[in-house]
């Protein structure tokens, strides 16, 4: 009987915190939510491309570094025991570098993303889970990015004899289902994770955002996001 007082109980508050939040974005006019979103997602864009964008974003930020790929990772003391330490690490250097070097570039596509964001887009995000911010840009901008990305990652990989080594034996395991299609070269496993670093740097900040709108800095953003709380 406890047990189905609190079941009722839990019903009943859940549909009066979703009544009354809806109540509140009601009050909140088109024009300002999708204002509001477009503000949140500029926002996202701007920390994720400052923070990683840089010198030392990928590689000096643990939640981001990129490690080596594939069977190099899991072949890292052999590599040391052949004298092949310094090769290894140079890779690793010149991989988070690359991603930092291709995330820099990638402000304008967000922006891109930003403007065709449509009314029903900012209700969706506004109404969505807590990472809607971060999925309204992967869904509106990975191809983009990748098209982006790839070239400005393999200006700097083609620097290094390993990885040219590396894109040989992988995409030979790769043909026989021992490495995925998405990790057979270099550049492909680089450019997936610099958009991994991108997104989850997007995701940190919309968190915090959701958290606490009222430290947002703008009026704009603590009524919108606020009205959510």
């Amino acid at each position: 009987m406890n047990a189905l007082k609190h079941s009722v109980f839990a019903l009943f508050f859940g549909l009066t915190v979703g009544v009354a939040q809806a109540g509140a974005l009601d009050a909140i006019s088109s024009g300002d939510a999708s204002a509001g979103v477009k503000e949140a997602l500029a926002k996202g864009a701007d920390y994720a491309v400052s923070s990683l964008g840089k010198s030392g974003g990928f590689m000096g930020n643990d939640k981001v570094k990129i490690k080596l790929p594939g069977y190099l990772e899991k072949a890292d003391s052999a590599l040391r025991m052949f004298g092949m330490g310094k090769q290894a690490d140079q890779l690793v250097e010149t991989m988070n570098r690359a991603a930092e070097n291709a995330v820099a570039e990638a402000k304008p596509i967000l922006t891109e993303s930003i403007k065709k964001m449509s009314v029903k887009d900012a209700k969706d995000i506004l109404t969505g889970g807590e990472d809607s911010v971060t999925q309204y840009f992967k869904r509106t901008s990975t191809d983009q990015l990748t098209a982006k990305f790839k070239p400005v990652v393999k200006k700097e990989t083609a620097k290094l004899q390993l990885a040219d080594q590396y894109n040989k034996f992988a995409g030979k395991a790769a043909s026989a289902g021992l490495v995925d299609k998405q990790n057979a070269d270099v550049d492909s496993y680089v450019t997936q994770k610099a958009m991994d670093g991108l997104f989850l740097m997007i995701a940190e900040e919309e968190k915090k955002l959701r958290a606490n709108p009222m430290g947002a800095g703008s009026d704009l953003l603590k009524n919108v996001f606020g009205a959510l709380n």
